[in-house]
């Protein structure tokens, strides 16, 4: 499908925007996250494990593609199997490392609950063209690498902004 015509927008609106996407999808996750009995984080990780499909994670994978130490991933993964959502196995390749894997039962709860979601963007991204879906992707990518360098920049000055 082609791409409709636009309302003209600045760089400052479209932060704006993303600011009320990423307000709301906070907010959202957190009540998904309750609704499974998970927290946040977990839920975060969990769905790490389920984008990795058939190639299950590794704990060092998991903790940096969530951005957390390796420490606070055992945590993390001591929660979801004690709540049945995912499980450590042997790495066929190295049997020091664990691979994490999630339930499927579990997994199908989780996608059943962002399903609707998911088809409503779907929709909605058949309103754009393909190049206009490329631009938005490479968007997206490059914003979560922004978004990444800014999350180590604040953790490496985290005493200077507290407040007095």
């Amino acid at each position: 499908m082609d791409g409709k015509p636009r309302p003209p927008a600045s760089a400052g609106e479209a932060i704006q925007r993303m600011d009320a996407y990423v307000s709301l999808g906070l907010v959202g996750q957190q009540e998904v996250a309750q609704l499974l009995g998970l927290n946040v984080t977990d839920l975060t990780c969990l769905g790490h494990i389920l984008g990795a499909g058939e190639n299950p994670l590794g704990a060092g994978d998991l903790a940096e593609r969530a951005n957390l130490t390796t420490g606070a991933v055992t945590g993390v993964l001591n929660r979801l199997e004690r709540a049945g959502y995912a499980r450590r196995q042997p790495d066929p390749s190295d049997r020091r490392r664990v691979r994490v894997v999630a339930d499927p039962t579990a997994a199908a709860r989780v996608v059943s609950v962002y399903e609707p979601f998911y088809a409503r963007l779907a929709a909605l991204f058949a309103d754009y063209s393909p190049d206009e879906i490329a631009v938005i992707a490479d968007w997206f990518g490059r914003a979560t690498e922004e978004a990444r360098a800014h999350l180590e920049h604040v953790r490496s000055t985290s005493g200077r902004f507290a407040a007095p």
